[in-house]
Protein backbone atom coordinates (compact mmCIF):
# COMPACT_ATOMS: atom_id res chain seq x y z
CA UNK A 1 0.00 0.00 0.00
CA UNK A 2 1.25 3.46 -0.62
CA UNK A 3 0.20 7.26 -0.05
CA UNK A 4 1.80 7.87 -3.18
CA UNK A 5 -1.81 7.94 -4.96
CA UNK A 6 -0.04 8.22 -8.73
CA UNK A 7 1.43 5.83 -8.21
CA UNK A 8 0.99 2.84 -11.45
CA UNK A 9 -0.61 6.01 -13.67
CA UNK A 10 1.18 6.51 -16.80
CA UNK A 11 2.89 10.49 -15.44
CA UNK A 12 4.24 8.72 -12.12
CA UNK A 13 7.73 8.40 -12.87
CA UNK A 14 8.11 5.79 -9.24
CA UNK A 15 8.34 2.29 -10.71
CA UNK A 16 6.18 -0.50 -9.68
CA UNK A 17 8.62 -3.08 -9.46
CA UNK A 18 6.09 -5.50 -11.13
CA UNK A 19 3.44 -5.19 -8.03
CA UNK A 20 -0.05 -3.73 -7.71
CA UNK A 21 -0.37 -1.41 -5.34
CA UNK A 22 -3.53 -0.51 -3.13
CA UNK A 23 -3.17 3.70 -2.74
CA UNK A 24 -4.94 5.45 -0.20
CA UNK A 25 -5.28 8.90 1.04
CA UNK A 26 -3.89 10.19 4.36
CA UNK A 27 -7.14 9.59 7.08
CA UNK A 28 -7.96 11.98 9.55
CA UNK A 29 -10.74 11.55 12.88
CA UNK A 30 -13.01 15.06 12.21
CA UNK A 31 -14.02 15.43 15.41
CA UNK A 32 -10.55 15.70 17.11
CA UNK A 33 -9.58 18.80 14.21
CA UNK A 34 -12.06 21.12 14.48
CA UNK A 35 -12.50 24.06 12.50
CA UNK A 36 -10.64 27.32 14.29
CA UNK A 37 -10.84 30.52 12.91
CA UNK A 38 -8.05 32.42 12.15
CA UNK A 39 -7.23 36.01 13.69
CA UNK A 40 -4.10 36.95 12.30
CA UNK A 41 -1.43 34.35 12.09
CA UNK A 42 0.88 33.11 9.64
CA UNK A 43 1.35 31.05 6.79
CA UNK A 44 3.28 27.82 8.29
CA UNK A 45 5.61 25.11 7.72
CA UNK A 46 6.55 21.74 9.61
CA UNK A 47 9.51 19.94 8.25
CA UNK A 48 13.05 18.66 8.79
CA UNK A 49 15.34 20.33 6.36
CA UNK A 50 17.51 17.76 5.13
CA UNK A 51 16.31 14.46 6.82
CA UNK A 52 18.36 11.11 7.24
CA UNK A 53 18.47 10.46 3.64
CA UNK A 54 20.69 11.29 0.51
CA UNK A 55 19.24 12.39 -2.88
CA UNK A 56 18.56 9.63 -5.23
CA UNK A 57 19.56 8.80 -8.35
CA UNK A 58 17.45 6.61 -11.23
CA UNK A 59 17.67 6.42 -14.57
CA UNK A 60 20.11 9.64 -15.27
CA UNK A 61 18.25 11.69 -13.05
CA UNK A 62 18.38 12.68 -9.24
CA UNK A 63 15.72 13.17 -7.03
CA UNK A 64 16.62 15.89 -4.06
CA UNK A 65 16.07 16.57 -0.71
CA UNK A 66 13.50 19.07 0.70
CA UNK A 67 16.18 21.61 1.32
CA UNK A 68 16.81 21.40 -2.36
CA UNK A 69 13.08 22.69 -3.44
CA UNK A 70 12.64 25.20 -0.53
CA UNK A 71 15.61 27.16 -1.39
CA UNK A 72 13.20 27.69 -4.81
CA UNK A 73 10.80 29.45 -2.95
CA UNK A 74 12.77 30.91 0.17
CA UNK A 75 11.88 34.12 -1.22
CA UNK A 76 8.31 33.73 -0.95
CA UNK A 77 7.72 36.02 2.60
CA UNK A 78 9.78 38.71 1.15
CA UNK A 79 8.27 39.26 -1.84
CA UNK A 80 4.96 38.59 -1.04
CA UNK A 81 4.85 40.76 2.52
CA UNK A 82 3.40 38.20 3.92
CA UNK A 83 4.06 36.74 7.75
CA UNK A 84 5.62 33.02 7.01
CA UNK A 85 6.67 31.03 10.50
CA UNK A 86 8.76 27.63 10.28
CA UNK A 87 8.95 24.99 12.76
CA UNK A 88 12.08 23.18 10.81
CA UNK A 89 14.36 21.00 12.11
CA UNK A 90 17.74 22.46 10.93
CA UNK A 91 20.78 21.81 12.20
CA UNK A 92 22.54 25.32 13.68
CA UNK A 93 25.57 24.71 11.23
CA UNK A 94 23.85 25.32 8.24
CA UNK A 95 24.86 28.82 8.16
CA UNK A 96 24.20 29.70 4.60
CA UNK A 97 20.56 28.27 4.84
CA UNK A 98 19.61 29.47 7.67
CA UNK A 99 21.05 33.30 6.73
CA UNK A 100 19.22 32.62 3.18
CA UNK A 101 16.14 32.34 5.28
CA UNK A 102 16.65 35.31 7.74
CA UNK A 103 17.13 37.98 4.95
CA UNK A 104 13.65 36.68 3.17
CA UNK A 105 11.71 37.05 6.62
CA UNK A 106 11.20 33.76 7.70
CA UNK A 107 10.36 33.64 11.51
CA UNK A 108 12.10 30.19 12.91
CA UNK A 109 10.62 28.30 15.43
CA UNK A 110 11.82 24.95 17.47
CA UNK A 111 10.20 22.31 16.18
CA UNK A 112 10.38 19.70 19.72
CA UNK A 113 7.80 21.89 21.37
CA UNK A 114 5.72 22.10 18.62
CA UNK A 115 5.67 18.83 17.57
CA UNK A 116 6.70 16.99 20.69
CA UNK A 117 2.63 15.78 21.74
CA UNK A 118 -0.12 15.81 20.00
CA UNK A 119 -2.20 18.89 21.78
CA UNK A 120 0.79 21.38 21.17
CA UNK A 121 1.17 19.90 17.26
CA UNK A 122 -2.30 20.63 17.24
CA UNK A 123 -2.43 24.02 18.83
CA UNK A 124 0.30 24.83 16.53
CA UNK A 125 -1.55 24.58 13.42
CA UNK A 126 -4.82 25.82 14.23
CA UNK A 127 -3.07 28.84 15.55
CA UNK A 128 -2.01 29.54 11.57
CA UNK A 129 -3.32 31.68 8.84
CA UNK A 130 -2.61 28.75 6.21
CA UNK A 131 0.03 26.02 5.29
CA UNK A 132 2.86 26.51 3.08
CA UNK A 133 4.05 23.26 2.43
CA UNK A 134 7.36 22.47 0.44
CA UNK A 135 7.42 18.79 -0.58
CA UNK A 136 10.92 16.82 -1.18
CA UNK A 137 12.32 16.85 -4.24
CA UNK A 138 11.41 13.16 -5.31
CA UNK A 139 7.88 13.21 -4.19
CA UNK A 140 7.58 16.15 -6.50
CA UNK A 141 9.28 15.73 -9.31
CA UNK A 142 7.90 11.64 -9.83
CA UNK A 143 4.43 13.10 -10.03
CA UNK A 144 4.06 10.70 -6.83
CA UNK A 145 0.45 12.32 -5.71
CA UNK A 146 1.87 12.64 -2.17
CA UNK A 147 0.06 14.44 0.55
CA UNK A 148 1.16 15.23 3.56
CA UNK A 149 -0.86 14.02 6.93
CA UNK A 150 0.07 17.62 8.04
CA UNK A 151 -2.15 19.38 5.16
CA UNK A 152 -4.68 17.17 6.35
CA UNK A 153 -4.41 18.45 9.10
CA UNK A 154 -4.64 22.22 8.02
CA UNK A 155 -7.51 21.74 6.07
CA UNK A 156 -9.57 20.07 8.64
CA UNK A 157 -8.58 22.83 10.89
CA UNK A 158 -10.29 24.94 8.36
CA UNK A 159 -6.57 26.38 7.32
CA UNK A 160 -5.99 26.72 3.54
CA UNK A 161 -2.93 25.06 2.23
CA UNK A 162 -0.55 26.58 -0.44
CA UNK A 163 1.07 22.71 -1.91
CA UNK A 164 3.87 22.33 -4.25
CA UNK A 165 2.76 20.17 -6.99
CA UNK A 166 3.07 16.57 -6.73
CA UNK A 167 0.60 15.82 -9.13
CA UNK A 168 -2.09 16.90 -7.03
CA UNK A 169 -4.71 18.07 -9.81
CA UNK A 170 -5.59 14.72 -10.73
CA UNK A 171 -6.39 13.56 -7.30
CA UNK A 172 -8.18 16.70 -5.61
CA UNK A 173 -9.72 19.87 -6.77
CA UNK A 174 -7.49 22.67 -6.46
CA UNK A 175 -8.19 26.65 -5.98
CA UNK A 176 -10.41 26.78 -3.01
CA UNK A 177 -9.05 25.86 0.01
CA UNK A 178 -6.23 23.57 -1.52
CA UNK A 179 -3.72 25.54 -4.05
CA UNK A 180 -0.97 24.30 -5.90
CA UNK A 181 2.03 25.93 -6.81
CA UNK A 182 5.84 24.90 -9.28
CA UNK A 183 7.32 27.92 -9.97
CA UNK A 184 7.82 31.03 -7.46
CA UNK A 185 5.56 33.01 -9.28
CA UNK A 186 2.86 30.69 -8.41
CA UNK A 187 3.43 30.35 -5.27
CA UNK A 188 3.25 34.14 -4.93
CA UNK A 189 0.14 34.47 -6.83
CA UNK A 190 -1.24 31.33 -4.55
CA UNK A 191 -0.66 33.82 -1.37
CA UNK A 192 -2.52 36.53 -2.98
CA UNK A 193 -5.75 34.41 -3.92
CA UNK A 194 -5.98 33.45 -0.38
CA UNK A 195 -6.10 36.43 1.12
CA UNK A 196 -8.01 37.77 -1.49
CA UNK A 197 -11.26 35.90 0.13
CA UNK A 198 -9.68 34.62 3.03
CA UNK A 199 -12.97 33.39 4.42
CA UNK A 200 -14.15 31.35 0.89
CA UNK A 201 -10.86 29.54 1.09
CA UNK A 202 -10.84 28.47 4.65
CA UNK A 203 -14.68 27.28 4.62
CA UNK A 204 -13.33 25.37 1.34
CA UNK A 205 -10.64 23.83 3.24
CA UNK A 206 -12.46 22.17 6.05
CA UNK A 207 -14.82 21.56 3.01
CA UNK A 208 -12.66 19.13 1.54
CA UNK A 209 -11.12 17.84 4.72
CA UNK A 210 -14.73 16.51 5.20
CA UNK A 211 -15.03 14.84 1.65
CA UNK A 212 -11.89 13.50 0.72
CA UNK A 213 -10.11 12.57 4.34
CA UNK A 214 -13.06 11.72 6.96
CA UNK A 215 -11.03 8.84 8.20
CA UNK A 216 -14.70 7.48 8.40
CA UNK A 217 -14.36 7.33 5.10
CA UNK A 218 -10.66 6.98 3.95
CA UNK A 219 -10.72 3.54 6.28
CA UNK A 220 -13.73 1.77 4.68
CA UNK A 221 -12.68 2.74 0.89
CA UNK A 222 -9.27 1.12 1.97
CA UNK A 223 -10.98 -1.89 4.13
CA UNK A 224 -13.03 -2.54 1.02
CA UNK A 225 -9.59 -2.83 -1.36
CA UNK A 226 -8.36 -4.94 0.96
CA UNK A 227 -11.07 -7.24 1.28
CA UNK A 228 -11.90 -7.19 4.78
CA UNK A 229 -15.11 -7.26 5.76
Amino acid sequence: MTIGENLGRPDCAIPTCGLEWITTRQPIVLEHWPAQTADGGAFTSIGVWRGPYAPLEYQGQTYGLRVHEFRKFAAVPRLSGRHFEAALEIHEAETPDLDLLAANGWSLVDPVPVTGDPISYRSFIQRARAEFMVAKGVYVDTRSGWFSDRSVCFLASAKPVLAQDTGLGDLYPIGRGLLTFTTLDEALEGVEQIERDYELQARAARALAEEHFDSDIVLKRLLEQLGVD
